[in-house]
């Protein structure tokens, strides 16, 4: 197939891409590459994937990669709808993969106009390539964070999600209801994935994992919220794409001749995970104690986030299965690695 993945640059994006690839899939990765965390680290990424960075700089222009054959990447912004517009009318693509958003909670307090820009306008753009190109099943990502102060655990897709403490679960519940709507008005298939906690290699610089190791590391305290208070749904990302993939890869002619088009699920590790316990795995994979700096709970934030993953094991057959210290293990290596601390 011939597949569009916004967001290539970014944690999750990466690694889909380079699945896809690998899998024989022609993909065009799309990728506004902008500033919200370093860049270098999207770069590297990128790379990784056959891209140098000369090349992931041109505004607009398809590059092909040199080591992935079918992988190719666009410097483009998803609310750009003229560029938008000429790209899905040039590709023709079957399914198009939207990882691409502006990330973070916290920012979201600080810069809502980013939000609106890129979640809300651009998801609009991607739609409607969609609509006009006959694109067949659009998968994007929701989050965790549009079940804001629901209280019911686990948290289950049939929940009301009506109560959001950010404008960025503001902004991804509306992704959900656009979808919705065009799923209904122009027959074709969306799947949105609520995303929990991923953690992993290559991960982003803003999530506990990368702050709490480079903090560690560096004898500087850690910010340990609400008093260390807090369970999260930690999902390993080679999970999370195994899962995505699946989606990717099934046919969806069943689900159009049954009118399933719209269908919403959780990804995640199906179990919570104590913040402390979390913690003491990054203690024993760099064989050091943090130093904890407990403060209170942050405005936008919830106490406690666990996905009910049924649905999807039962439609895909999806199966998380990394352990949380296997995971901080492996990313810990990738961390000292990546950059170049000192093992002994």
């Amino acid at each position: 197939m011939k597949i569009l993945v916004t967001g290539a640059a970014g944690f999750i994006g990466f690694y889909v891409s380079d699945r896809l690839t690998d899998l024989g899939h022609d993909v065009v990765g799309l990728d506004n590459i902008n500033n919200y965390y370093d860049t270098n680290l999207k770069f590297a990424r990128l790379k990784e994937l056959g891209i140098e960075k000369s090349e992931a700089s041109k505004e607009g222009l398809i590059t092909r990669s040199h080591t992935k054959p079918s992988f190719r990447f666009v410097k483009m912004d998803l609310s750009d709808r003229e560029s938008i517009a000429n790209l899905f009318k040039e590709e023709n693509f079957d399914v198009v993969c939207n990882l691409a958003a502006q990330a973070g909670v916290r920012y979201s307090l600080e810069n809502p106009g980013a939000y609106v820009e890129s979640n809300i306008v651009g998801f609009l753009n991607i739609l409607e390539g969609c609509r006009h190109h006959k694109v067949k099943h659009l998968v994007y990502a929701s989050s965790s964070s549009v079940y804001g102060l629901n209280k019911k655990i686990p948290f289950e897709t049939s929940d009301p999600v009506d109560q959001p403490v950010s404008l960025y679960a503001a902004s991804k519940k509306s992704n959900e209801l656009m979808a919705h709507t065009y799923s209904h008005l122009y027959n074709f298939n969306t799947t949105g994935l609520r995303f929990f906690t991923v953690y992993g290699p290559w991960g982003r610089p803003d999530m506990a994992l990368f702050l709490f190791t480079k903090a560690i590391l560096n004898g500087e305290p850690i910010k340990v919220f609400n008093h260390g208070n807090l369970e999260r749904d930690f999902t390993y990302i080679d999970d999370i794409t195994e899962g995505i993939v699946r989606i990717i890869e099934k046919d969806t002619t069943e689900r159009s001749k049954k009118n399933d088009l719209y269908r919403l699920y959780n990804i995640g590790n199906n179990k919570s995970v104590k913040l402390l316990d979390f913690i003491e795995a990054i203690e024993n994979s760099l064989d050091l104690k943090a130093i904890r700096e407990n403060l209170p709970m942050q405005p936008g934030d919830v106490e406690k986030t666990w996905a009910n993953v049924d649905e999807l094991i039962m439609d895909y057959g999806y199966k998380p299965n990394t352990p949380i210290n296997q995971g901080i293990h492996k990313f810990v290596d990738w961390y000292k690695e990546f950059y170049n601390v000192n093992r002994g």
